[in-house]
């Protein structure tokens, strides 16, 4: 159930009628499912309700039977119930928090756990302080390979595959998945709902001097990554980094110490995807859509998502950045906070065609409307609608006054069909900030 809204925004959800704008003919409401599948651990996408509703839909495991309806509350249980991500019909319930970085006991595992062959990190940073291994070329040698060695050790451990025809849906009080990397890979018809997924952490981050100027730690391990996967339903989950934030990592080499990569990446050929009423909190590198500018031969035709009424709220940038897909953004909102690192929400990458409509940014005085977009190789996108801090305002227009030299162009060659409803975006802010989220379906 959603949790209480203040009397206005109680309001702003009754009438969403009144508060919509006009939708496609075709992407009207689907009719009342029958009573056997109201249930959300059986519910289907609705027809018409973005890019996994297309073609066959997206009903996840209702098929399943009662052998292959199971509920979870350890890693042990929830990689059984899994199965090797077999692709026979399955509803997986997540009841209470499971941490991936436990044993088959279910006892905690650390990273000192993990680490093998001698590996140290005061020893990795000797080896490979700039001052004496230089900034040209990536790290070799024993620690370096004993990074690798410990980082596979632990990947075994908190990657886990979802297979086709899966509902993974949490139940009961603040269902969470600690420290996981689940991946829907080369699967169809995928459902995950009502989830809090917090901190997929690398215990063993690699350092790379040749990333950028001055070099960057990078990291393994999204929260959820959808690939090679199509029909894919991601609804009313939050994702944080939650107990380890950024804030609080260390610095070295002048980096911070970078042990978060994504929460929602989806690539290598994934499609037809709807990521919606979920929650993307207090990240970095958020939402990755195409891995790429080299994946043509895979990503071209491919990357169809919609991501509509989700809240973005102290996201540093990528919500999404984008190559080669045709993504429907929609009635979104996006909350930067005074202080917070910010760098941008919509990223226009390599034959990109993001459409962004009707979405709600919420900016302090030290943000300008400029910044919302950023040029990543992509030639168009369509922006249209889109408010800031509740006035109308035209972000590619500021964009391009601001960036002359890499000026966006306004049409991304494509119109959305597939909405069941689009808010005014004035209401959205209530609305999203009201219904987005775990616990809140």
């Amino acid at each position: 159930m959603r949790r209480t809204c203040h009397a206005h925004v109680i309001a702003a959800l009754i009438g969403c009628t009144s508060l919509a704008l006009a939708a496609p003919a075709q992407a009207a409401h689907s009719p009342a499912a029958p009573a056997a599948h109201r249930s959300p651990a059986r519910a289907a996408l609705p027809a018409g309700d973005g890019w996994a509703s297309s073609g066959t839909g997206t009903t996840g495991g209702q098929a399943a039977d009662a052998a292959h309806t199971f509920t979870v509350s350890t890693r042990a249980q929830l990689a059984a119930a899994l199965n090797g991500g077999d692709a026979t019909p399955k509803i997986i319930q997540v009841k209470g928090a499971i941490d991936g970085n436990s044993d088959d006991a279910g006892q905690p595992l650390s990273c000192a756990d993990y680490a093998t062959d001698g590996y140290a990190l005061d020893a990795y940073l000797a080896a490979y302080d700039p001052a004496t291994w230089g900034t040209a070329t990536v790290p070799t040698g024993p620690q370096e390979d004993a990074r690798a060695a410990s980082a596979a050790r632990q990947g075994a451990r908190v990657q886990l595959l979802v297979g086709s025809n899966t509902t993974i849906v949490g139940v009961g009080k603040h269902p969470k998945l600690l420290a996981l990397d689940l991946q829907v890979k080369n699967a169809d018809n995928v459902i995950v709902r009502n989830l809090t997924f917090e901190d997929a952490f690398d215990c063993f981050p690699q350092w790379d001097p040749t990333d950028g100027a001055t070099g960057n730690w990078n990291s393994e391990y999204d929260n959820l990554v959808v690939y090679g996967a199509t029909h894919v339903w991601i609804d009313h989950n939050t994702f944080t980094d939650g107990r380890r934030p950024d804030a609080a990592q260390p610095f070295y080499f002048g980096r911070i110490y970078q042990q978060h990569d994504g929460e929602l990446d989806i690539v290598r050929g994934a499609d037809l995807v709807t990521a919606s009423w979920n929650a993307f909190t207090d990240h970095d590198k958020t939402l990755l859509f195409g891995n790429s500018d080299g994946a043509g031969a895979t990503d071209t035709g491919k990357l169809r998502v919609t991501l509509h009424h989700n809240l973005f709220k102290n996201i540093t940038e990528r919500a999404p950045r984008v190559r080669f897909g045709q993504v429907d953004t929609y009635n979104n909102h996006y909350v930067v906070t005074a202080g917070q690192e910010y760098v941008y929400s919509l990223g226009v990458g390599y034959k990109s065609q993001l459409v962004a409509e009707a979405n709600a940014f919420t900016l302090p005085t030290t943000v300008g409307a400029d910044r919302v977009i950023a040029y990543w190789k992509g030639t168009a996108m369509t922006e249209e609608h889109n408010v800031v801090n509740g006035k109308e305002t035209d972000l590619l227009g500021a964009f391009n006054a601001a960036h002359p030299t890499t000026v966006i162009a306004g049409d991304a060659g494509w119109i959305p069909t597939l909405r069941t409803r689009v808010d005014r975006p004035s209401a959205v802010p209530h609305i999203v900030d009201c219904g987005a989220g775990a616990g809140r379906l």
